[in-house]
């Protein structure tokens, strides 16, 4: 039994969502045939409760603390999913990350030159939106020469701390990172992908995370993020005037909602409340629908709607 399970996850691509919480690490693992794009199928799901104190806010503050919550919860994860070949994802906060595009212009003397030309462009603009020095900036970008424009470089830049401390803690849990998202753009792979399997195709629909910093908002139609909120914003009074942005007359079929949902309570909001406001029916979003019921996971963790982002951070890892 033991070999024909190694030989069975030998033949499909794996991947590993880590997701650092305010108040637990939670852990998905993914799989898919490495032949061609298949059904996607959760193999594991865990989770562990960190110190009080570990974390505050964006910073994680207890580091030693964390890397045991990590060890921890993968001691629940099955050997025959701890390959070597096992892409494991983590995210940082949506508010410590900051996006920009700017048009670039740079002579046609191959990928490096062009890089070189580039990149005090992206320096500059990286220290700008962020306001942070670019010694402390970690900063990704990526040049779109299509034709037929001269070309547009779309920038990401964080906190190089943010980036540092989850290397360093999943280094001292014994793991190799080999990406790092954004928190809501995790996020809202996983609700989309449960949108596949709730809804119709083309539906309009809302997707919403809650995070611990704060709530996210898209209204999709079809492939096409038709308008996006976040909250807490100048432009908003309360959470319910946020939602209102996404509501577009009534138009969504269905609002999905991950994350810590509890969280809203502090706002006196609940999933009722949303769907009141957005007028249409609420689903929290659910990792049992998306199983075919060889999971290895306690049956709450299934339903816990903070597993989006660990969720889609796997998803991600099994695509590349």
């Amino acid at each position: 039994m033991a070999f024909k399970n190694s030989l069975r996850m030998a033949l499909r691509r794996q991947a590993a969502g880590i997701d650092i919480g305010a108040r637990a690490v939670r852990i998905v693992v993914l799989s898919r045939s490495a032949r061609k794009a298949g059904h996607v199928r959760i193999e594991c799901v865990a989770s562990q409760l960190l110190a009080p104190g570990a974390m505050a806010g964006l910073e994680i503050v207890d580091r030693q603390a964390v890397a045991r919550a990590l060890s921890e919860a993968f001691g629940n994860v099955p050997q025959q999913c701890m390959s070597a070949a096992l892409r494991c994802a983590m995210a940082i906060p949506g508010s410590a990350a900051f996006t920009a595009h700017v048009p670039v212009h740079h002579s046609n003397g191959g990928p490096h030159r062009a890089d070189a030309s580039v990149e005090p462009v992206v320096m500059m603009e990286a220290e700008r939106i962020t306001g942070i020095e670019r010694h402390a900036l970690a900063v990704d970008w990526h040049v779109d020469d299509s034709p037929p424009g001269p070309g547009a470089v779309s920038i990401a830049a964080t906190a190089r701390e943010h980036l540092e401390a989850r290397i360093e803690c999943a280094a001292m849990a014994g793991i190799t990172l080999t990406t790092v998202d954004v928190e809501p753009h995790a996020a809202l792979r996983a609700l989309r992908h449960a949108a596949a399997f709730e809804l119709e195709l083309d539906e309009p629909y809302a997707a919403i995370w809650v995070g611990s910093d704060g709530v996210y908002g898209w209204r999709l139609e079809g492939e096409t993020i038709a308008d996006e909120i976040r909250y807490p914003a100048p432009e908003y009074a309360c959470v319910a005037d946020a939602f209102r942005d996404l509501a577009e007359n009534n138009l969504n079929a269905c609002a999905l909602v991950g994350g810590e949902i509890d969280l809203l309570d502090g706002v006196c909001f609940s999933l009722a409340d949303i769907g009141d406001v957005l007028g249409c029916p609420v689903l929290p979003f659910d990792c049992s629908t998306l199983s075919d019921g060889n999971v290895i996971a306690h049956s709450e963790l299934l339903h816990d709607p903070a597993s989006a982002v660990a969720f889609g951070l796997a998803l991600r890892g099994i695509a590349q």
